[in-house]
């Protein structure tokens, strides 16, 4: 009889704690619009802090 109270107590906290699904996050909020601007051509610089946009290494692509 005990092992039943304990589940029973254990029931109880998990639905306490998971019992409901958290609220929808509509599209719209998920989203952001940005202005993009042309990566090449003649105004096409170096830039270190976008420099990580273009790093490539086979390792971490292959997932290794």
């Amino acid at each position: 009889m005990n092992k039943k109270l304990t589940t029973d107590a254990d029931t109880a906290a998990r639905h306490a704690r998971f019992g409901k699904l958290p609220e929808r996050i509509r599209f719209e909020d998920m989203t952001e619009e940005t202005e993009a601007a042309p990566s090449s051509g003649g105004n096409a610089s170096y830039s270190d802090e976008n420099s990580w946009k273009y790093y490539s290494c086979l390792a971490l692509d292959l997932g290794l």
